[in-house]
């Protein structure tokens, strides 16, 4: 099944440094999620774009046939980690068609945030 795209953006981008919970699950962080319908396995290639310097990535990982994956940006580590409280905007190329959502959780205060998105498809 060859549902979605190959392109997709997020131009909101930022991860709160601080948090109140204790725990991964309460660790504020951007996430993708992203969805592959189809029979072959997702290639995936992230790249992150900033006002203030030069591109970040490819980031790259794969999103198994007929499976979904979810991401935190706060993982990223190759080529380099995504900074924290530094806004920045994704471009996620796929060599078949899949769904991306972004999600933020923001667990700066003890009335977390949590913002969820469809991304841009391209």
């Amino acid at each position: 099944m060859n549902i979605g795209h190959k392109r997709w953006i997020v131009a909101d981008g930022y991860i709160p440094a601080g948090s109140t919970g204790s725990g991964r699950e309460l660790v504020s962080h951007d996430a993708l999620c992203i969805l592959n319908c189809g029979h072959r396995d997702a290639r995936i290639e992230l790249k992150l774009y900033f006002s203030d310097r030069k591109p970040a990535g490819p980031y790259r990982f794969t999103v198994e046939a007929e499976r979904t994956r979810h991401l935190r940006f706060n993982d990223f580590a190759d080529p380099e980690p995504v900074p924290h409280n530094t806004d920045y905007a994704s471009v996620i190329d796929a060599d078949v068609p899949v769904i991306v959502q972004h999600t933020r959780l923001d667990s700066r205060q003890p009335a977390l945030a949590l913002m969820t998105t469809i991304a841009y498809p391209a």
